[in-house]
């Protein structure tokens, strides 16, 4: 028993360790340099790294060199088996007015390492959206509650029994 113990307690300091030092900065310019291949630069004021966690406060978002979105703090969060990417203050450009809510107070993204395929998405602003994003299917599933700014986007939703729906691939 003490054996089990003790391996037990050697696994939780190994897996304790790598979390708090884990060079998350790194990580950060990684997927930095991955997007960039994309044409998606995000230039960012300050980068603070916590234990568990990375912020990035007041970035802005280019694609192919346009200015599209601003964000006001941008938290990556992960324990590994779970990670969680939390967007605050999501200012779209007026250009996709048509297209998208300009202004989005939280976007949260989660991940179980158990469900490698699927991401969890949350979002609150002047209406509430909870789904799903397939990265096998490459579709996205959400359910949006509230009916304010909505009128100029009914068409790209259904109705369902329990509101209304948004359903895309990519």
């Amino acid at each position: 028993m003490q054996m089990v113990k003790k391996f037990l307690l050697i696994v939780f300091v190994l897996y304790f360790s790598l979390l708090v030092f884990m060079p998350k900065e790194e990580l950060y310019y990684t997927l930095e340099e991955a997007l960039a291949k994309q044409d998606i630069k995000i230039n960012e004021k300050s980068i603070e790294e916590g234990m568990f966690s990375l912020r990035v406060k007041e970035a802005d978002i280019y694609i192919k060199g346009i200015q599209l979105a601003k964000v006001e703090k941008l938290e990556f969060f992960t324990l590994l088996f779970y990670t969680r990417v939390k967007i605050q203050k999501l200012r779209l450009d007026d250009s996709l007015k048509a297209m998208a809510p300009t202004s989005l107070e939280t976007v949260t993204f989660s991940h179980l390492l158990w469900s490698p395929t699927e991401l969890e998405v949350k979002v609150k602003a002047s209406f509430e959206a909870n789904g799903t994003v397939d990265l096998n299917e490459r579709s996205i599933y959400l359910d949006v509650n509230g009916s304010k700014d909505l009128e100029q986007f009914q068409k790209s939703l259904r109705k369902s029994e329990k509101g209304w729906v948004y359903e895309t691939s990519f």
